[in-house]
Protein backbone atom coordinates (compact mmCIF):
# COMPACT_ATOMS: atom_id res chain seq x y z
CA UNK A 1 0.00 0.00 0.00
CA UNK A 2 2.66 2.16 0.17
CA UNK A 3 2.10 5.94 -0.96
CA UNK A 4 4.10 8.98 -0.89
CA UNK A 5 2.99 11.53 1.05
CA UNK A 6 5.07 15.11 1.42
CA UNK A 7 5.61 16.17 5.27
CA UNK A 8 5.06 19.35 6.45
CA UNK A 9 8.43 19.46 8.43
CA UNK A 10 10.58 21.98 7.40
CA UNK A 11 14.67 21.43 7.56
CA UNK A 12 16.88 24.01 8.34
CA UNK A 13 19.69 24.29 6.38
CA UNK A 14 22.48 23.99 8.96
CA UNK A 15 23.40 20.98 11.22
CA UNK A 16 20.22 19.68 12.77
CA UNK A 17 19.03 16.47 14.99
CA UNK A 18 15.87 14.81 13.88
CA UNK A 19 14.15 13.03 16.68
CA UNK A 20 11.05 10.87 16.47
CA UNK A 21 9.61 7.20 17.29
CA UNK A 22 10.97 4.74 15.13
CA UNK A 23 8.36 4.21 11.95
CA UNK A 24 7.87 7.83 11.69
CA UNK A 25 9.77 8.32 8.30
CA UNK A 26 13.21 9.91 9.42
CA UNK A 27 15.43 7.89 6.93
CA UNK A 28 13.06 7.85 3.99
CA UNK A 29 12.35 12.01 5.02
CA UNK A 30 16.11 12.50 4.64
CA UNK A 31 17.11 10.23 1.62
CA UNK A 32 14.10 11.89 -0.37
CA UNK A 33 15.51 15.42 0.83
CA UNK A 34 19.28 14.65 0.48
CA UNK A 35 20.26 11.50 -2.25
CA UNK A 36 23.46 12.48 -2.60
CA UNK A 37 24.01 12.82 1.45
CA UNK A 38 26.74 10.32 2.81
CA UNK A 39 25.18 7.96 5.15
CA UNK A 40 26.56 6.26 8.09
CA UNK A 41 23.81 3.90 9.80
CA UNK A 42 24.52 2.76 13.09
CA UNK A 43 21.87 0.00 13.10
CA UNK A 44 24.98 -1.58 10.50
CA UNK A 45 26.08 -3.93 13.46
CA UNK A 46 29.46 -4.22 11.93
CA UNK A 47 30.25 -0.34 11.23
CA UNK A 48 29.19 -0.15 14.60
CA UNK A 49 31.23 -1.95 15.85
CA UNK A 50 34.71 -0.55 14.09
CA UNK A 51 33.68 2.48 15.51
CA UNK A 52 32.88 1.41 19.23
CA UNK A 53 36.81 0.20 18.68
CA UNK A 54 37.89 3.05 16.83
CA UNK A 55 36.14 6.71 17.33
CA UNK A 56 38.30 8.25 15.18
CA UNK A 57 37.93 6.35 12.53
CA UNK A 58 34.50 8.61 11.80
CA UNK A 59 36.52 11.10 11.57
CA UNK A 60 39.34 10.27 9.13
CA UNK A 61 36.18 8.78 7.10
CA UNK A 62 34.35 11.98 6.35
CA UNK A 63 37.31 14.18 6.47
CA UNK A 64 37.69 13.58 3.19
CA UNK A 65 34.36 14.85 1.98
CA UNK A 66 34.18 18.44 0.04
CA UNK A 67 33.89 21.13 2.23
CA UNK A 68 30.14 21.52 3.13
CA UNK A 69 29.20 18.37 2.17
CA UNK A 70 26.01 17.11 3.87
CA UNK A 71 26.05 14.11 5.95
CA UNK A 72 23.37 11.79 7.49
CA UNK A 73 24.05 9.86 10.64
CA UNK A 74 20.88 7.63 11.25
CA UNK A 75 20.52 6.16 14.92
CA UNK A 76 23.17 8.64 16.50
CA UNK A 77 21.68 7.76 20.06
CA UNK A 78 23.78 4.34 19.51
CA UNK A 79 27.14 6.03 19.72
CA UNK A 80 26.97 9.52 21.56
CA UNK A 81 30.60 9.85 21.67
CA UNK A 82 30.21 10.21 18.01
CA UNK A 83 29.04 13.99 18.97
CA UNK A 84 32.78 15.02 18.88
CA UNK A 85 33.86 14.26 15.73
CA UNK A 86 30.66 15.78 14.55
CA UNK A 87 32.00 18.89 16.01
CA UNK A 88 35.28 18.77 14.82
CA UNK A 89 34.11 18.17 11.71
CA UNK A 90 31.51 20.74 11.46
CA UNK A 91 34.12 23.11 12.76
CA UNK A 92 37.60 21.95 10.20
CA UNK A 93 35.24 21.15 7.25
CA UNK A 94 31.83 23.01 7.64
CA UNK A 95 29.72 19.92 7.25
CA UNK A 96 26.27 19.69 7.55
CA UNK A 97 24.92 17.08 9.68
CA UNK A 98 21.76 15.79 9.70
CA UNK A 99 21.59 13.61 13.19
CA UNK A 100 18.74 10.93 13.17
CA UNK A 101 17.64 9.63 16.20
CA UNK A 102 14.97 7.60 17.93
CA UNK A 103 15.79 8.79 21.80
CA UNK A 104 17.15 11.43 23.40
CA UNK A 105 18.03 9.59 26.45
CA UNK A 106 21.64 8.06 25.85
CA UNK A 107 23.11 10.87 24.74
CA UNK A 108 21.89 12.97 27.70
CA UNK A 109 23.06 10.59 29.80
CA UNK A 110 26.70 10.41 27.98
CA UNK A 111 26.76 14.05 29.15
CA UNK A 112 26.66 15.21 25.49
CA UNK A 113 26.05 19.26 24.44
CA UNK A 114 24.28 18.48 21.37
CA UNK A 115 26.67 20.76 19.47
CA UNK A 116 26.67 23.46 22.00
CA UNK A 117 24.07 25.50 19.75
CA UNK A 118 25.31 24.55 16.50
CA UNK A 119 22.68 21.71 15.53
CA UNK A 120 19.02 22.64 15.88
CA UNK A 121 16.88 20.19 16.54
CA UNK A 122 13.62 18.97 14.90
CA UNK A 123 10.75 16.38 15.70
CA UNK A 124 8.75 14.45 13.24
CA UNK A 125 5.81 12.74 14.31
CA UNK A 126 3.35 10.44 12.77
CA UNK A 127 1.43 11.62 9.79
CA UNK A 128 -1.18 14.35 10.64
CA UNK A 129 -4.27 14.68 7.92
CA UNK A 130 -2.69 17.81 6.23
CA UNK A 131 0.11 14.84 5.00
CA UNK A 132 -2.30 12.85 4.26
CA UNK A 133 -4.92 14.88 2.49
CA UNK A 134 -7.53 12.82 0.88
CA UNK A 135 -7.02 9.79 2.41
CA UNK A 136 -7.54 10.85 6.02
CA UNK A 137 -9.89 8.76 7.48
CA UNK A 138 -10.85 9.06 11.45
CA UNK A 139 -11.95 5.84 11.57
CA UNK A 140 -8.82 4.20 10.24
CA UNK A 141 -6.72 7.11 12.53
CA UNK A 142 -8.21 5.87 15.74
CA UNK A 143 -8.18 2.31 14.97
CA UNK A 144 -4.45 1.72 13.82
CA UNK A 145 -3.43 5.29 14.39
CA UNK A 146 -0.93 7.00 11.72
CA UNK A 147 3.06 6.04 12.24
CA UNK A 148 4.04 5.77 8.72
CA UNK A 149 5.10 2.35 9.39
CA UNK A 150 1.84 1.13 10.02
CA UNK A 151 -0.20 3.28 7.59
CA UNK A 152 1.76 2.04 4.15
CA UNK A 153 1.61 -1.17 5.34
CA UNK A 154 -0.94 -4.06 3.89
CA UNK A 155 -1.91 -5.86 7.67
CA UNK A 156 -1.47 -3.19 9.93
CA UNK A 157 -2.40 -4.96 12.52
CA UNK A 158 -0.12 -7.32 12.29
CA UNK A 159 2.43 -4.71 11.45
CA UNK A 160 1.30 -2.93 14.80
CA UNK A 161 1.98 -5.70 16.88
CA UNK A 162 5.42 -6.15 15.24
CA UNK A 163 6.10 -2.44 15.87
CA UNK A 164 5.44 -3.11 19.66
CA UNK A 165 7.79 -6.28 19.63
CA UNK A 166 10.29 -4.61 18.24
CA UNK A 167 10.94 -1.74 20.44
CA UNK A 168 10.74 -3.95 23.39
CA UNK A 169 13.91 -5.71 21.38
CA UNK A 170 15.53 -3.24 19.91
CA UNK A 171 14.48 -0.07 21.83
CA UNK A 172 14.33 -1.77 25.49
CA UNK A 173 16.58 -4.49 25.26
CA UNK A 174 19.40 -4.24 23.62
CA UNK A 175 19.91 -0.85 24.15
CA UNK A 176 19.59 -2.37 28.12
CA UNK A 177 17.34 0.66 28.99
CA UNK A 178 15.73 -1.25 31.98
CA UNK A 179 16.99 -4.04 34.30
CA UNK A 180 14.01 -5.48 34.62
CA UNK A 181 12.28 -6.51 31.34
CA UNK A 182 9.37 -8.79 32.60
CA UNK A 183 8.29 -5.36 34.75
CA UNK A 184 8.49 -3.29 31.64
CA UNK A 185 6.45 -5.61 29.50
CA UNK A 186 4.05 -6.12 32.05
CA UNK A 187 4.25 -2.43 33.13
CA UNK A 188 3.19 -1.19 29.40
CA UNK A 189 -0.43 -2.48 28.80
CA UNK A 190 -1.69 -0.70 32.61
CA UNK A 191 0.10 2.38 31.44
CA UNK A 192 -2.07 2.07 28.03
CA UNK A 193 -4.99 2.61 30.56
CA UNK A 194 -3.54 5.33 32.01
CA UNK A 195 -3.32 7.24 28.20
CA UNK A 196 -5.05 10.88 28.38
CA UNK A 197 -5.07 10.74 32.32
CA UNK A 198 -3.72 11.77 35.59
CA UNK A 199 -1.21 8.83 36.13
CA UNK A 200 -1.62 6.80 39.52
CA UNK A 201 1.86 5.54 40.12
CA UNK A 202 0.49 3.48 42.66
CA UNK A 203 -1.91 1.59 41.45
CA UNK A 204 0.18 0.78 38.13
CA UNK A 205 2.99 -0.41 40.33
CA UNK A 206 0.37 -2.67 42.24
CA UNK A 207 -0.69 -4.11 38.70
CA UNK A 208 2.86 -4.60 37.53
CA UNK A 209 4.35 -5.82 40.28
CA UNK A 210 7.18 -3.25 40.23
CA UNK A 211 8.11 -0.44 42.96
CA UNK A 212 6.96 2.73 42.63
CA UNK A 213 10.15 4.32 41.93
CA UNK A 214 10.66 1.61 38.80
CA UNK A 215 7.14 3.05 37.50
CA UNK A 216 8.37 6.95 37.27
CA UNK A 217 11.47 5.46 35.20
CA UNK A 218 9.27 3.59 32.49
CA UNK A 219 7.35 6.30 32.39
CA UNK A 220 10.44 8.41 31.84
CA UNK A 221 11.77 5.34 28.93
CA UNK A 222 8.19 6.28 26.96
CA UNK A 223 9.14 9.62 27.06
CA UNK A 224 12.76 9.54 26.03
CA UNK A 225 12.12 7.06 23.40
CA UNK A 226 9.76 9.69 22.24
CA UNK A 227 6.18 7.17 22.64
CA UNK A 228 4.78 9.50 25.07
CA UNK A 229 4.86 12.81 26.25
CA UNK A 230 3.45 14.87 29.72
CA UNK A 231 0.58 17.55 29.62
CA UNK A 232 1.48 19.55 32.83
CA UNK A 233 -1.53 20.88 35.14
CA UNK A 234 -2.27 24.73 34.37
CA UNK A 235 -1.09 26.91 37.29
CA UNK A 236 -2.32 29.97 37.13
CA UNK A 237 -4.87 30.94 39.40
CA UNK A 238 -8.66 31.51 38.53
CA UNK A 239 -10.16 31.88 41.87
CA UNK A 240 -9.57 28.25 42.84
CA UNK A 241 -6.58 26.06 42.90
CA UNK A 242 -5.51 24.13 40.27
CA UNK A 243 -4.19 20.26 40.45
CA UNK A 244 -0.69 19.98 39.87
CA UNK A 245 -0.62 16.52 38.54
CA UNK A 246 0.98 15.65 34.84
CA UNK A 247 -1.56 13.83 32.29
CA UNK A 248 0.43 11.06 30.30
CA UNK A 249 -0.40 10.61 26.24
CA UNK A 250 0.78 8.04 23.62
CA UNK A 251 1.60 9.50 20.37
CA UNK A 252 -0.25 7.71 18.32
CA UNK A 253 -4.10 5.94 19.33
CA UNK A 254 -3.07 2.73 17.55
CA UNK A 255 -0.25 2.33 19.35
CA UNK A 256 -2.23 2.44 23.00
CA UNK A 257 -4.62 -0.18 21.44
CA UNK A 258 -1.50 -2.59 20.09
CA UNK A 259 -0.11 -2.33 23.46
CA UNK A 260 -3.31 -3.42 25.40
CA UNK A 261 -4.10 -6.48 22.22
CA UNK A 262 -6.83 -4.82 21.02
CA UNK A 263 -7.70 -5.05 17.60
CA UNK A 264 -10.97 -4.81 15.21
CA UNK A 265 -13.42 -1.88 15.64
CA UNK A 266 -12.82 1.05 18.33
CA UNK A 267 -15.28 0.61 21.42
CA UNK A 268 -17.13 3.09 22.40
CA UNK A 269 -15.19 2.40 25.67
CA UNK A 270 -12.30 3.66 24.02
CA UNK A 271 -13.56 6.16 21.45
CA UNK A 272 -13.29 9.72 23.88
CA UNK A 273 -9.82 8.53 25.53
CA UNK A 274 -8.16 7.74 21.75
CA UNK A 275 -10.13 10.98 20.29
CA UNK A 276 -8.86 12.85 22.94
CA UNK A 277 -5.04 11.79 22.55
CA UNK A 278 -4.74 12.14 19.12
CA UNK A 279 -5.91 15.76 18.78
CA UNK A 280 -3.57 16.62 21.38
CA UNK A 281 -1.03 14.94 19.71
CA UNK A 282 -2.30 16.68 16.51
CA UNK A 283 -2.00 20.13 17.96
CA UNK A 284 1.59 19.40 19.39
CA UNK A 285 2.86 18.01 15.98
CA UNK A 286 1.48 21.23 14.32
CA UNK A 287 3.15 23.55 16.72
CA UNK A 288 6.36 21.73 16.29
CA UNK A 289 6.33 22.22 12.63
CA UNK A 290 4.38 25.26 12.42
CA UNK A 291 4.59 27.13 16.01
CA UNK A 292 1.39 27.80 16.34
CA UNK A 293 1.29 28.23 20.50
CA UNK A 294 4.20 28.50 23.50
CA UNK A 295 3.06 26.35 25.99
CA UNK A 296 0.08 24.25 26.10
CA UNK A 297 -1.53 22.62 29.87
CA UNK A 298 -4.76 20.81 30.95
CA UNK A 299 -7.06 22.54 33.45
CA UNK A 300 -8.78 21.10 36.56
CA UNK A 301 -9.78 23.21 39.37
CA UNK A 302 -9.01 21.32 42.66
CA UNK A 303 -12.62 21.76 44.17
CA UNK A 304 -15.03 20.63 41.05
CA UNK A 305 -13.23 16.90 40.29
CA UNK A 306 -16.24 17.27 37.44
CA UNK A 307 -14.75 20.46 36.22
CA UNK A 308 -11.86 20.46 33.12
CA UNK A 309 -10.30 21.76 30.44
CA UNK A 310 -8.53 19.10 27.97
CA UNK A 311 -6.86 21.85 26.89
CA UNK A 312 -5.17 26.06 27.59
CA UNK A 313 -2.83 26.72 24.54
CA UNK A 314 -0.99 30.08 25.83
CA UNK A 315 0.62 32.40 23.13
CA UNK A 316 2.10 35.19 25.06
CA UNK A 317 -0.44 36.41 27.12
CA UNK A 318 -3.27 35.32 24.94
CA UNK A 319 -4.80 31.85 26.05
CA UNK A 320 -7.23 29.52 24.10
CA UNK A 321 -9.30 26.82 25.71
CA UNK A 322 -10.09 23.62 24.03
CA UNK A 323 -12.33 20.96 25.03
CA UNK A 324 -12.52 17.84 22.91
CA UNK A 325 -14.93 15.36 22.87
CA UNK A 326 -15.40 11.58 20.74
CA UNK A 327 -19.27 11.82 19.98
CA UNK A 328 -21.13 13.58 17.40
CA UNK A 329 -23.70 15.70 19.78
CA UNK A 330 -22.95 17.64 22.35
CA UNK A 331 -24.89 18.23 25.83
CA UNK A 332 -24.67 21.17 28.03
CA UNK A 333 -22.67 19.04 30.76
CA UNK A 334 -19.94 18.90 27.70
CA UNK A 335 -19.44 22.32 28.15
CA UNK A 336 -18.95 22.75 32.03
CA UNK A 337 -15.50 23.09 31.85
CA UNK A 338 -14.86 25.72 29.19
CA UNK A 339 -18.12 27.50 31.12
CA UNK A 340 -16.20 27.82 34.11
CA UNK A 341 -12.85 28.56 32.55
CA UNK A 342 -14.55 32.02 30.98
CA UNK A 343 -12.74 34.28 33.23
CA UNK A 344 -9.71 33.16 32.90
CA UNK A 345 -7.19 36.08 31.99
CA UNK A 346 -6.03 36.47 28.79
CA UNK A 347 -8.54 34.08 26.98
CA UNK A 348 -9.46 34.59 23.76
CA UNK A 349 -11.44 31.59 22.13
CA UNK A 350 -13.66 28.91 24.19
CA UNK A 351 -13.44 26.19 21.33
CA UNK A 352 -15.01 22.24 21.80
CA UNK A 353 -14.40 19.94 19.34
CA UNK A 354 -16.98 17.15 18.24
CA UNK A 355 -17.00 14.80 15.73
CA UNK A 356 -20.62 16.23 15.14
CA UNK A 357 -20.91 17.49 11.19
CA UNK A 358 -22.04 21.57 12.19
CA UNK A 359 -20.35 24.25 13.35
CA UNK A 360 -22.21 25.78 16.27
CA UNK A 361 -21.91 29.06 18.60
CA UNK A 362 -23.46 28.32 22.21
CA UNK A 363 -22.74 31.10 24.73
CA UNK A 364 -20.03 32.09 23.62
CA UNK A 365 -18.55 28.92 23.20
CA UNK A 366 -17.52 27.73 19.22
CA UNK A 367 -18.17 24.56 18.64
CA UNK A 368 -16.53 22.73 15.88
CA UNK A 369 -16.49 19.61 13.89
CA UNK A 370 -12.86 18.31 13.29
CA UNK A 371 -12.87 19.31 9.89
CA UNK A 372 -12.86 22.86 10.80
CA UNK A 373 -9.94 22.45 13.49
CA UNK A 374 -8.26 20.48 10.47
CA UNK A 375 -8.97 23.39 8.42
CA UNK A 376 -7.75 25.63 10.41
CA UNK A 377 -4.67 24.10 11.08
CA UNK A 378 -3.91 23.41 7.55
CA UNK A 379 -4.03 27.10 7.09
CA UNK A 380 -2.14 27.64 10.19
CA UNK A 381 -4.89 30.07 10.85
CA UNK A 382 -5.45 28.08 14.69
Amino acid sequence: MSTHYSRLLAPPAKSFFLFGPRGTGKTTLVRELWPEAARVDLLDEALYQSYLANIGLFHDELVRLPRGARVVVDEIQRLPQLLNEVHRLVEERRLCFVLLGSSARKLRQAGVNLLAGRALQRQLHPFVPAELGADFDLRQTLEVGTLPIVWDSDEQQETLRAYVQTYLKEEIQAEALVRNLPGFVRFMPVAALFHGQVVNTASIARDAEVARTTVEGFFSILEETLLGFWLPAFETKLRVRERKKPKFYFVDPGLVRAIKHQTGTVSPEERGHLFEGWLVQLLRAHNDYHGLYDEAAYWAPAEARQVEVDLVLSRGRERIAIEIKGKPTLAGRDLAGLKAIADLPGLKRRIAVYTGPRQQQRDGIEVWPVATLLEQLERRKF
